[in-house]
């Protein structure tokens, strides 16, 4: 396997005691796999995205990239955030570079592989132009290119797209799959909309809630990923198990904490 999570705890101390936001998650990630995590509020998304990134430290259990085990941020590890955490003052080409200058990397070097993401997410055009003057699926592209440009192993995406309307959202999604299958990265994202990991991905991680858990695990096989397969009983069939799975988990953490 490419990524593993291996029985992974995450514990954090409160002044009730101790909150257990993970528990014994484990998941196993081939090498040019597109996966969603899915979960409600409370089922530890973000802190098992983290635990990816290197961004904290698990209680127990490892994560791994490629046999490596993982013990902080590094190169090999790209990621997009919800909003767009671009620098206002540089341009585009500037933002996709920037991480490839704090690596230290020869300016004609970084300048040279800036601009082959920016081409690849369709923004050369606009490489000399400031944050300010793109649209909201514009600037997650450059957040794209600029993860992209360092060449990770893996891309981890933290609800990217939960920010934008739902006609840029969709073409966000158009955009991705492209992007992924013209790249073959392996991609990670956590999001709550069930009809957006069902579109996207190869695989995805159903989370109960309190603690966070892997409850299933579903196959996606679609006739097509193009927008028309939303409409499609197969795509409705996989959404509503996804949807029911997660309205029992959420019902079943409500009642546990009452």
């Amino acid at each position: 396997m490419f990524l593993q999570i291996n029985n992974l705890n995450k514990n954090f101390t409160t002044s009730k005691g101790t909150l257990v936001v993970l528990k014994d998650i484990t998941m196993n990630i081939e090498q040019g796999e597109f996966v969603c995590a899915v979960g409600a509020s409370g089922s530890g998304k973000s802190t098992l995205l983290r635990q990816i990134a290197g961004l904290d430290t698990p209680t127990s259990g490892e994560v791994t990239i490629d046999g490596k085990p993982v013990h902080g941020p590094g190169p090999d590890r790209g990621m997009v955030f919800q909003h767009y955490t671009l620098y206002p003052w540089m341009t585009v080409q500037e933002n996709t570079e920037f991480g490839l200058k704090l690596q230290g990397v020869p300016k004609h070097v970084r300048r040279e592989q800036a601009s082959y993401y920016l081409n690849v997410v369709g923004l050369t055009r606009f490489a000399q132009s400031l944050p300010k003057e793109l649209s909201g699926g514009m600037k997650q592209r450059v957040a794209i290119a600029r993860a992209l440009a360092s060449e990770p192993k893996v891309l981890l995406m933290d609800e990217p797209f939960g920010a934008l309307d739902i006609h840029t959202k969709e073409s966000m999604h158009e955009f991705m799959l492209d992007l992924w299958q013209r790249t073959g990265i392996t991609i990670f994202m956590i999001t709550h909309d069930v009809e957006e990991a069902v579109f996207l991905s190869n695989r995805i991680f159903a989370l109960g809630a309190r603690p966070g858990t892997v409850r299933k695990v579903m196959t996606i096989n679609l006739p097509n990923r193009s927008h028309t397969v939303k409409r499609n009983s197969v795509f409705h069939d996989y959404r509503d198990e996804l949807m029911d799975l997660l309205r029992k988990h959420g019902q079943e953490a409500v009642a546990a904490v009452a």
